[in-house]
């Protein structure tokens, strides 16, 4: 993994496991989407960058580490959710066209390819996650999930009685809460007012106390307001964290297949070699030359590398002419190579002792299959295929 990868999302996975039951895990079929004749690289690539994310500070005791393709019921959600999540949902996904027009030396006419938002979906929802860390730009794919989610329970979430069994929990309100409640639910329906949905919410928590009432009740009442039924798949929020966007070296988004990123792993001298080489302002043709930080990517750097001091040193002398290019990038060499030590350290040791790395997988992914495993069930006996 980059530097770019590490603090747009990697940096706050690490924060988040001290707060969060977080599932994190190596998507390897995410990667055949693209890259479906590439399979020599994909091991590899699956351990590499699970010791990335060890040495960066993801703690296997706190979090939940596995590799997507070694649980199969994802694939088998994916299947089931496919059988009635509309294709036009599918298209109108921002990175589809988004990606078809970026990677046009691929061949992405594929099923994979168009359905792999919903796989990523699938990934989601089997954990009945509650929230997801993204940034805005992936909003629309946490958006889609809640939709595929919301028509899953509208679909399969009503049993056989369930107008019966609304009827029998509404009569435990009293008149007042019902048709209050009703109004609410029926605001909802028509306008999807968030307001009118936590007026919904609120008579029912009222509810959760009073004599005879149960959780079951609650889960009744909240499928019947939302229009849905019962909750078999949870509609999870998107959780947008602080994301720090890092250039690549020619100012463009840091990528490995533009061959612009600064490897997490990179040794110093490497490091050095990459900034030296960056590109700056256009305007500084000449030592000589005044510039200006904000039209140039190493300026980006400083902003997550440097302390204000250092900051203001680089807009005085930037701007006045008064240090060159190579004087401006030496503190934020300094600070990457600081940086990386202790996760080449941390690597190292993994990468001496790759058995450890196997035995860290192994354990997550039979804990996430654990929790794979009641949802499946759960799925199958709401689609009714648990005969």
């Amino acid at each position: 993994m980059h530097l770019g990868h590490y603090h747009g999302a990697l940096k706050n996975w690490v924060r988040l496991q001290d707060t969060y039951d977080c599932f994190y895990f190596v998507a390897d079929w995410h990667a055949l989407t693209t890259h479906y004749d590439e399979r020599e690289v994909i091991e590899q690539s699956v351990y590499d960058m699970v010791i990335d994310w060890l040495a960066a500070g993801l703690d296997p005791e706190k979090s939940t580490i596995f590799i997507q393709s070694r649980l199969p019921e994802h694939a088998e959600l994916f299947t089931l959710l496919a059988m009635g999540t509309p294709l036009g949902w599918l298209e109108r996904v921002p990175t589809y066209k988004d990606q078809i027009e970026k990677l046009k030396d691929r061949d992405l006419a594929t099923y994979g390819f168009l359905g792999y938002p919903l796989l990523q979906a699938a990934d989601i929802l089997i954990y009945k996650a509650a929230y997801v860390p993204v940034g805005e730009d992936q909003a629309s794919h946490v958006e889609l999930t809640r939709e595929v989610a919301r028509r899953f329970n509208h679909l399969y979430g009503r049993l056989g009685n369930f107008e019966a069994k609304v009827g029998a929990a509404l009569a435990r309100l009293s008149k007042d809460d019902q048709r209050y409640f009703e109004k609410q639910r029926k605001a909802y329906g028509e306008t999807g007012s968030d307001e009118a949905l936590s007026k919904g919410e609120a008579v029912l928590k009222r509810a959760a106390g009073a004599p005879g009432w149960s959780a079951d009740d609650t889960e009744l009442l909240t499928g019947h307001l939302r229009g849905t039924g019962k909750t078999i798949l949870t509609e999870p929020a998107a959780l947008h964290t602080e994301v720090l966007r890092l250039p690549g070296l020619d100012g463009a988004k840091m990528s490995k297949s533009y061959g612009n990123a600064i490897l997490m792993r990179d040794e110093p001298a490497e490091v050095t070699r990459k900034v030296r080489g960056m590109t700056t302002d256009p305007a500084r043709v000449r030592r000589t030359d005044p510039g200006n930080p904000e039209k140039c990517p190493v300026w980006d750097f400083h902003k997550v590398y440097s302390d204000e001091a250092t900051r203001d040193w680089v807009v005085k002398g930037c701007t006045t002419a008064g240090i060159g290019c190579l004087d401006c990038k030496q503190p934020v060499i300094d600070a990457i190579i600081k940086e990386q030590q202790p996760w080449r350290e941390r690597a190292a040791a993994l990468t001496a002792n790759p058995k450890q790395v196997h035995w860290i997988v192994e354990m997550g992914t039979e804990r996430a299959r654990t929790v794979a495993k009641q949802t499946m069930k759960d799925v199958r006996d709401a689609m009714g295929l648990n005969y």
